[in-house]
């Protein structure tokens, strides 16, 4: 098991924001209750240019979140060790307060798929995530945070919840966990079930970063409501509701607020980010 205590940096109990570049000059000038940035690996895994160049400046003035979308941890195959090491020169050059990943695959023998898709909660699927996390951990000599993904069906062969598929994950590995209150949203949506039933079942002590995004509204083929994370709109106000409620037992965590699609101009975002603050506030230290 990893041991966490060995790079103990951790993200401000404040807002963030999903860094786009068109926000960049509004960063600098006047980024309100924001004290850090989150960024997408896959986006700077190149070398120079005006992106990173970019990214070195804000690295001084804002902490740093790494977010990976594409090591496939839930994979049955092995890690790509190209994509590892290419993730770990990042992570080495940028010297993050925190990297993340999602409960996914997305890949399949030689194949990337440009998605993030489910997994069945079994023994097996705990035993190759949690070899692929100690991997992870190993080649970048820090924690990592584990996303809980937003589910769209139940797997019959599930043996556990997710719940307890992400706390056993923690005692195997002594990986964090990212907390994406809007999933959980979705997902208890989707699946029927209780938002704040997960919660109070979730391992809120490993919990080291929370995101909050937008969703869209569908229909399913018998016309019932279904719910689709996709990072375009803002928050809704249940999902404020789900924040403040897990707030309330967790104690203050760094907020995200993501929005990677259809991305507003800097005040509409700040506005979020000033919401954030708000729920914060009223949360004793």
């Amino acid at each position: 098991m990893f041991d966490a205590s060995s790079h103990p940096d951790s993200l401000p109990n404040h807002p963030g924001v999903g860094y786009k570049p068109q926000h960049f000059a509004a960063l600098t000038a006047d980024p309100g209750p924001v004290r850090w940035l989150e960024i997408h690996a896959e986006n700077y895994m190149g070398d120079g240019g005006r992106p990173l160049a970019q990214l070195r400046h804000l690295s001084e003035r804002f902490a740093i979140s790494v977010h990976g979308v594409g090591l496939s941890i839930g994979g049955e195959g092995p890690l790509d060790a190209d994509h590892l090491a290419r993730l770990k020169h990042l992570v080495g050059w940028l010297n993050p307060a925190s990297f993340s990943e999602h409960l996914a695959w997305s890949t399949h023998d030689a194949h990337f798929l440009n998605d993030l898709l489910p997994l069945p909660y079994t023994a097996g699927t705990v035993d190759r995530v949690a070899r692929h996390i100690e991997q992870v951990q190993e080649t970048l000599g820090r924690q990592m945070l584990l996303e809980n993904p937003s589910s769209y069906l139940a797997f019959a062969e599930s043996e556990m919840s997710e719940t307890d598929f992400l706390r056993e994950i923690v005692a195997r590995t002594g990986c964090g966990l990212l907390l994406d209150v809007n999933n959980v949203f979705v997902s208890a949506t989707n699946l029927r079930t209780s938002p704040r039933d997960y919660i109070d079942s979730f391992p809120l002590d490993a919990v080291g970063e929370i995101h909050l995004g937008g969703h869209d509204e569908d229909r399913d083929e018998h016309g019932e409501l279904l719910l689709i994370d996709s990072h375009g709109k803002a928050v809704v106000d249940p999902v404020w509701a789900l924040l403040d409620y897990t707030l309330a037992r967790s104690g203050p965590k760094p907020i995200l607020i993501e929005w990677d699609n259809d991305v507003p101009d800097w005040p509409i975002l700040a506005a979020e980010a000033d919401r954030a603050h708000a729920a914060l506030s009223l949360i004793p230290a």
